[in-house]
């Protein structure tokens, strides 16, 4: 449920910030007791925009505050 209330508001602080973004919530099988963020370019080639990994404990460091997933996602567009 953690990772799913968290995964929501990445995913609607991304789309609010630009418009025209496809957010998928795991399109593969996740790693288990992880939360990464990542953008696909179009080009194909993929940018990490969060990893909770290598974070924690507390629990609680291993999820972003949207706004830095968001201000992550904009300077890899610019």
């Amino acid at each position: 449920r953690v990772f799913g209330r968290n995964a929501a508001a990445v995913s609607a602080a991304l789309r609010g910030a630009v418009a025209h973004l496809t957010v998928d919530i795991n399109p593969r099988q996740p790693r288990r007791n992880s939360f990464e963020v990542s953008l696909v370019k179009e080009d194909g080639s993929t940018v990490e925009l969060w990893s909770g990994i290598g974070k924690g404990p507390p629990r609680k460091l291993k999820f972003p505050q949207p706004e830095d997933v968001v201000e992550a996602l904009k300077s890899s567009l610019a």
